[in-house]
């Protein structure tokens, strides 16, 4: 897949709007009931950074970004301010925040996750564009080093224990991580005149599946 690991400028990607989508299927019965069906496994996020552009800087940063991305021909990373740790906004990540899997002897592979829980229910998110410097992981409530305990793969959030837990051994982890996105516009269109008034582009960006 066309990729280029770089990540939006932050500053334009705060105070953009979006979030999740889910594609249901809803068929109406006869008698009024209802068939639901869920094609998608997970959810795809849509943002629109247009509503972030402050100044005409902004618009030329974004003008940079767009062009050496060709359009949408080329994926990056987006950091979603809204949903960019493994804990919750207000606090410090921990390597106890989230549990990736337990122990089954000899698995040493493992794929970095976030779990979404209401209730009874919860949905397990794929993190595939981790930051590098801010993954933490556990075994069994003991921190691990990476590079000394363990490696990291950036590019698609897979982790590699260097000793293969015991069986039923929690294995958790704590990080940051940015969204696998592109450009869902081969244009945009600003001036001048109508951001001095305050108008500002649309700018669609949609998560990438990878």
């Amino acid at each position: 897949m066309s990729f280029h690991d770089i990540r939006f400028p932050a500053a334009l990607s705060f105070g953009s709007t979006g979030g999740p989508e889910r594609r249901t299927e809803i068929v109406t019965l006869a008698n009024g009931y209802e068939e639901r069906n869920a094609p998608w496994s997970q959810s795809r996020r849509r943002y629109d950074a247009g509503v972030s552009m402050r100044s005409l800087d902004d618009i030329a940063s974004l003008l940079a970004f767009f062009e050496a991305r060709q359009g949408q021909l080329y994926g990056f990373r987006w950091k979603d301010w809204s949903d960019y740790k493994s804990c919750l906004p207000g606090e410090d990540i921990s390597y106890t925040d989230q549990l990736l899997a337990r122990g089954d002897g000899v698995t040493a592979t493992f794929q970095l996750a976030k779990t979404y829980r209401s209730g009874l229910e919860h949905a397990r998110r794929v993190i595939t564009r981790p930051v590098a410097g801010t993954v933490r992981i556990g075994v069994n409530g003991t921190e691990l080093r990476e590079g000394v305990h363990f490696t990291l793969d950036t590019t698609t959030g897979s982790i590699v224990l260097a000793e293969v837990p015991t069986p039923e051994a929690e294995v958790t982890a704590g990080f940051e991580f940015d969204v696998p996105v592109r450009f869902d516009t081969d244009r945009i269109a600003t001036s001048v005149a109508s951001f001095q008034a305050g108008e500002m582009p649309s700018v669609p960006v949609v998560e990438l599946r990878v």
